[in-house]
Order: structure tokens, then sequence, then C-alpha cells
């Protein structure tokens, strides 16, 4: 079996791969400090959920932006899973070819999306991740990383407004029935959602037009990606597990298979 962990900012996702099926997918808090032995408790409790065992991980790989935690999140895997970890970095053998200023810069979360977009679905292709910040990461056909678009997350955006703003409340983020707001919930609903929307619509729209990739495939992931996707003209596919499916095929491709 594989464990693949994807330690983003807000989240760590773990997934479990036996051949080319998930047996389960977890997730833990990246935000708690933990000891080497918290992780490695937390992670073998939770992957007893789908039936494994230490024994029964092959090998790990993990990709993370937040570099705090690997030290921890590292150690605990050489201990409780006897084995060192694959990391996703500058180097590794992805596939995928770079082309930004600065190919270090580029988080490991971004090339196993990537990664997996081109797998799955073939390119030209715009990968849209809704998580702490939003991305939009445009790939050729031939699999060359070619742009990158970062802005902040519809969360951090949200969590700004209710901090900055005192009388303004913490609100649950979704679409409004309308956009015709008569309260205060609802008002801050339509403008989250909505300028989120147009947002993201006018960034994949920019992107098409700049590269001259107008038959361009979108591709949408991240906790929030659901909710966009539905209402987007321009967001093709949903894949939750875009990121997982990208560890795993970087994974193949550092062991040749």
């Amino acid at each position: 079996m594989l464990l693949a962990l994807d330690a983003g900012n807000t989240n760590i996702t773990i997934g479990v791969f036996e051949g080319e099926e998930f047996k389960g997918i977890y997730r833990l808090t990246t935000k708690l400090p933990r000891t080497s032995d918290e992780f490695g408790l937390l992670i073998v409790d939770l992957i007893k959920q789908c039936g494994a065992t230490p024994d029964d991980i092959d090998d790990v790989i993990i990709a993370s932006v937040v570099p705090n935690i690997m030290y921890s999140l590292t150690s605990s895997i050489i201990k409780y899973f006897n084995c060192n970890p694959i990391e996703v970095k500058s180097g590794i053998k992805t596939g995928l070819k770079i082309a930004t200023t600065n190919p270090k810069e580029l988080g490991a979360d971004r090339i196993v999306d990537a990664v997996a977009a081109i797998e799955l679905y073939g390119g030209p292709i715009i990968v849209v991740d809704f998580g702490t910040a939003t991305t939009f990461d445009l790939v050729s056909g031939d699999g060359t990383f070619v742009a990158a678009v970062t802005s902040p997350g519809i969360r951090t955006s949200a969590e700004a407004l209710f901090k900055g703003a005192a009388k303004l409340p913490e609100v649950e983020i979704r679409k409004p029935d309308t956009i015709l707001a008569k309260d205060t919930i609802t008002s801050m609903q339509a403008g989250l959602f909505y300028g989120w929307l147009g947002q993201t619509e006018y960034i994949i729209k920019k992107l098409k037009e700049e590269s001259g990739y107008t038959d361009v495939k979108v591709v949408a992931t991240g906790g929030l990606g659901k909710l966009f996707s539905k209402e987007s003209k321009e967001i093709e596919i949903y894949n939750p597990r875009l990121t997982l499916y990208g560890l795993k095929y970087v994974y193949e491709r550092c062991k040749g298979k």
C-alpha cells in the first residue's frame, strides 16, 4: 500500500492507496503543533479505519507547503512506518516541465495537481485549487507548467472581513437564494459567493485569452471547489482527490513504474 500525505496550510489530507484504488481518505488539522509521536499515533489510528496497519504500508510520499511541520511529520513516518518518505520538491522526477522564472518557488501541491490533471484529463488544462489560497495553474498539452496565478482563498478573505469589521458576523460560505440580499448575513454571502465566482471566471478567461489556449480544459479541486464548479460556466470538472492522485503518479514516476 502507498500512504500519500498532502500537507496544506489548513489540513493534512491522508490517502491510502492499494494498487489503483483508494482504501481511505482522512484529514488532520495542520495548525495544531504536534510532536512526531503525536503525528505517528494519529496517522496509524486513522488508517486503521480502512483496515490498514503500518506493516501494510510499503512507501510514503509527502507534498507539503508547511515547512515547520516537516521535521516532526517526517520523523513520525520513519518511526511508525519504518520507511523514509519521498518528499515532493525541486529535483524530484515528476515528468512535468516547469517554465516559470524560478521553478523552486512552485509549491509541491501545485506540482502534483498539475501532474494529476495532465495524467487524468490531458492538456492544455487549467487547474483551479480552492484552498487557503485560490490558485490557477496553466499546463500545456506537452506537460509544461506555463503560468501560475495566486489569490487569497475565499475563507481567508471571509476571515479578514469578519475580523476587520466589528459589526459583521461570521457567516457560512454558501450561495444565497438571491443576490438581492435584504439582511447582513445574506448580503455577505452574496458578496463572497458572487464576488469569488466572478473573479474565478475572469481569471480563467484571461488565462485562455493571453495564452491562446482557447480549447483548454478546466478542472477544479479543493474544499470549496464543488460549490463553485456547480455554478461556473468555465469549470468543466471537479475532482476533490486530484492532489492525492498526483502524489500517486509522482511516486510511480520516481519508482519507474
